[in-house]
């Protein structure tokens, strides 16, 4: 079980609460584009923020050729992120930089798993489930997916809601639908992604946050990473604000995961920053704050070569994820 993540037990359904909240579209816009002009952080403080970053990553391969050969490549590299000789060099403990997960179909937990338990390692499995990346099967056959991934060892499970719900303001529907997944997960920690690209307005999108909180989502997260509009930073204000409300009203803490589109270094830190700010430093650390990602670690672990040796690295000298 992922000991480190806190759990949350949820909330009675606050129609009230819910149905009176409003976003200020132009005030949320003005925030965001702030968070693109900071100066980022440099030289040793740099590094340290981006090995923070790989703490937080949720690996992802999610491809319709997924193999047993790519998601094992994939929970090797989850245990050993970063060049042995480079964390030497900067002086930090192998043990201590991990992923935060490995995420992949349900179909794959088994093989993450397995490989993973041959590593000796901790790394928790995260699985897709709940008919991702559409959810539109059956509530019984997404619930009979979710309770699958748990029995093959997931400690995590990322599940989709029914945007019909948000967009036809059936909360009670959309409360009922979490709640069922969220006791479907057993011991295993539920991640709710809100897939926010297609909710319509940034309303709408705080509205599915609380209602995913009140009924027990230990994290929320924007996107599946297969919507046409993934992560952005004003639906990710609009979601960590909500975070901090649902926080300040109940005092459970939940976690937040952007996915979709993040691929550089430099956004990893922008995202870091984000969550500094607007929640604390608790906020950017893997029990609270995940980043969903395939391609993001190679960027990072290019940063840091370049960090340690004065140079970029030659694409031969850093292992595939």
């Amino acid at each position: 079980m992922s000991s480190h993540l806190i759990r949350n037990p949820g909330s009675p359904l606050d129609l009230g609460w819910v149905e009176n909240s409003r976003v200020n579209l132009p005030a949320v816009k003005r925030r965001a584009e702030t968070l693109k002009t900071r100066r980022s952080v440099k030289k040793q403080w740099q590094a340290g923020w981006l090995l923070r970053a790989v703490t937080c990553i949720d690996l992802t391969t999610l491809a319709g050729d997924d193999t047993i050969t790519n998601v094992s490549r994939l929970c090797f590299k989850a245990e050993n992120p970063i060049r042995k000789d480079l964390l030497e060099k900067m002086g930090v403990e192998e043990s201590k930089v991990k992923t935060g997960a490995v995420c992949v179909y349900s179909s794959r937990v088994d093989d993450a798993v397995s490989t993973l338990k041959k590593l000796g390692s901790k790394v928790p499995v995260a699985s897709v489930a709940a008919g991702f990346p559409a959810g539109q099967t059956p509530l019984k056959q997404r619930i009979e997916e979710i309770k699958m991934a748990v029995s093959a060892g997931a400690q995590e499970i990322d599940i989709v809601i029914t945007r019909g719900h948000v967009l036809s303001g059936n909360y009670q529907a959309l409360y009922e639908e979490i709640a069922a997944m969220r006791k479907a997960c057993g011991d295993a920690h539920l991640k709710t992604i809100l897939a926010t690209g297609e909710l319509g307005s940034l309303t709408n999108v705080y509205k599915a946050s609380l209602v995913a909180m009140m009924a027990g989502s230990d994290f929320i997260k924007t996107s599946t990473g297969k919507e046409a509009v993934n992560a952005t930073f004003p639906v990710a204000l609009v979601m960590v604000r909500a975070v901090r409300d649902y926080y300040e009203r109940t005092g459970h803490k939940v976690g937040f995961k952007p996915a979709g589109g993040i691929r550089s270094a430099k956004d990893a830190l922008v995202w870091l920053s984000l969550m500094k700010e607007e929640l604390g430093d608790e906020w950017t650390h893997p029990n609270l704050f995940r980043l969903g990602a395939s391609s993001l670690l190679g960027d990072i672990e290019r940063q840091l070569f370049h960090h340690v040796t004065g140079r970029y690295a030659a694409a031969h000298e850093l292992p595939m994820a």
